[in-house]
């Protein structure tokens, strides 16, 4: 795995070529919608099972450090829910899609070229790039935000379950910590980073798998490479756009 300043103009050309108009409108939105299926549809399973254990150990979390008599008893819900808006939803959400969605996307391309498919599309006189590419790029792009709203509600009904099963917390006071000091724009700060970390899962899966050469060893190489660096390139950015949106 080698991050240079050659791979990131390669990376740079690549994305040129995959942003280029497609030959058939068409065809474009008819994979587009398959994608949106195979990436974020398929994902809605995932994503509802771990934001209900992931809340639900956060506020269970919170309850146990927040055991001070100075501190309101809310105070469980209220952290358990900016937990969740602010990096949970959106963040750790994204790095756990690139180990699935992301290897997935950097294999399927990965196959396509050990086995000359892509090949076949180039001497065919299609743009293989923006053919395979830009409907996975706009599909995951578009459907993030599902998930992500998905991912913050499940989240806090986790947290709501511990309070109903347990007599860690009331319901009421966890409800009332949801409601209490409530700022909307934290729900759209997780929805906008969202945007950009599908963009970077979606086209640096894609950049590795269509790249790939040799054979199937290289192509698991490929999907390694894909998640790591998706991985890294998300919590780059999540700094960023926090210093950012949140001034």
């Amino acid at each position: 795995m080698v991050i240079s300043i050659a791979s990131f103009g390669r990376y740079c050309l690549f994305t040129r070529r995959v942003f280029s108009a497609p030959e058939k409108w068409k065809v474009f939105f008819k994979r587009t919608l398959l994608e949106v299926s195979k990436l974020g549809i398929d994902s809605i399973p995932l994503v509802i099972i771990i934001s209900l254990f992931i809340g639900a150990v956060c506020a269970i979390q919170m309850q146990i450090n927040t055991t001070s008599p100075l501190m309101p008893a809310y105070t469980v819900g209220l952290a358990t829910r900016d937990i969740v808006l602010l990096e949970f939803s959106n963040s750790i959400l994204c790095l756990i899609l690139a180990g699935k969605v992301g290897s997935n996307i950097a294999s399927e391309i990965g196959t396509m070229r050990v086995t000359e498919q892509i090949d076949a599309l180039d001497i065919m006189g299609i743009n293989s790039c923006s053919y395979l590419v830009l409907p996975k790029i706009v599909a995951f792009v578009l459907f993030m935000p599902v998930l992500v709203v998905f991912c913050q509600t499940t989240s806090l009904l986790g947290g709501l379950a511990v309070a109903l099963v347990t007599d860690l917390i009331s319901v009421t006071k966890y409800t009332y910590g949801l409601q209490s000091f409530f700022n909307e724009w934290y729900v759209w700060y997780g929805i906008l980073k969202s945007f950009v970390f599908a963009y970077i899962i979606a086209s640096v899966s894609s950049f590795f798998g269509y790249y790939v050469k040799g054979g199937a060893l290289e192509v698991g190489k490929a999907s390694t490479n894909a998640v790591v660096i998706s991985s890294i390139v998300i919590l780059l950015f999540d700094v960023i756009l926090t210093k950012l949106l949140l001034q």
